[in-house]
């Protein structure tokens, strides 16, 4: 497939808060890295391959990076692909401030997430930039820890575009031989399990946290996927197909978040210490935000709005231990008696 010509001159802007890496070549092959902001508060838009970050661990920069550039206008100026990955909650922010200064036809790609309550239910992170800045939207999302993804450890993504020739285009931008990348088009499922799987592991790390074992998580992991599903099925607008839970961004993108992420981390410090998810967030994540007990909130709201709280259990104990100080030992209960199993 022949790209545009503006293509070649100006790949990608990615605006970015949280330790990110575009997968490439290894940095020992390509000198020193560019530094992003000491503070982790004080996102830094990368145009080209995103640099490294050492407060993060990640020091990889591939070969077409150009400028860690601390505006976002700048970097985003004649952008033909725009990645957004920040926290959720500040997208917003970052389209307003993006109106009126990108390309009518770029293209833009999510690496976020979350969901936001909308109307009529749900609200994705994508469809809120579409309408925001008038751009094509595609997601990305897979088991991707982005430490191993900056030390060139294999792993798979997937991205969900609906558009056939942009999914194609955005495959050749992100895909390497240790990063292995798989299109589909029902870019919604794809994108609501990147912001379910969190919920999940919330729930698997307060099992960690009150000492039960790979049993019990995986029960957590089983019970979580087919929440996900169910919730899919209800409010995707488009076709929700079991194979694509069979991508990265589904079950494995699941398995690996259970096992390794900061999610994980948190709530079983949360379950051993009593400490607020506030207090945990500022002392053990370096700046980063914790996205699973905030949309679990999000869509608590969204499954009351619709009546459905008792169709998802495993969700709604999350939310209750998080926000309306029900006991962690709860999420053991919800386990034993999930409508699975009656």
């Amino acid at each position: 497939m022949r790209l545009p010509p503006s293509w070649h001159r100006r790949r990608a802007a990615s605006p970015y808060a949280q330790p990110f890496v575009l997968p490439g070549s290894s940095p020992s092959a390509q000198g020193n890295p560019t530094q992003l902001p000491s503070s982790p508060c004080s996102p830094c838009w990368g145009s080209g391959r995103a640099p490294g970050h050492e407060k993060w661990g990640v020091s990889a920069d591939g070969p077409t990076l150009q400028v860690a550039e601390p505006d976002l206008l700048k970097a985003c100026a004649g952008a033909d692909v725009l990645l957004f990955v920040v926290p959720h909650q500040f997208i917003g922010k970052v389209c307003e401030q993006l109106k009126g200064h990108v390309k009518k036809d770029a293209i833009g790609m999510s690496l976020i997430k979350g969901v936001d309550e909308g109307p009529d239910g749900l609200r994705l992170i994508s469809d809120i930039i579409h309408e925001k800045l008038g751009i094509e939207m595609s997601v990305l999302m897979g088991a991707n820890i982005a430490n191993e993804v900056a030390e060139e450890k294999f792993c798979e993504t997937t991205i969900g575009c609906k558009n056939a020739q942009y999914g194609q285009i955005l495959k050749e931008l992100m895909q390497t031989p240790n990063f292995r990348v798989t299109v589909v088009q029902e870019a919604d499922t794809v994108e609501i399990c990147g912001a379910l799987k969190n919920i999940v592991a919330v729930a698997a790390g307060f099992c960690d946290g009150l000492g039960f074992g790979d049993n019990t998580k995986a029960a957590v992991i089983r019970l979580g996927l087919m929440e996900m599903i169910g919730f899919a099925k209800l409010f995707c607008k488009g076709p929700v197909t079991p194979s694509t839970f069979l991508e990265s961004c589904g079950v494995a993108d699941l398995i690996t978040t259970c096992y390794g992420g900061r999610n994980r981390k948190v709530a079983e410090a949360f379950a051993k210490t009593g400490k607020s998810i506030e207090q945990l967030e500022k002392e053990m994540l370096n700046g980063q935000k914790l996205q699973g007990p905030q949309t679990s909130a999000e869509l608590h709201r969204i499954l009351k709005s619709k009546n459905m709280v008792e169709k998802f259990p495993l969700f709604t104990a999350v939310y209750q231990i998080c926000y309306e100080g029900k006991p962690v030992t709860d999420v053991i209960k919800c386990l034993q008696n999930h409508p699975e199993h009656m």
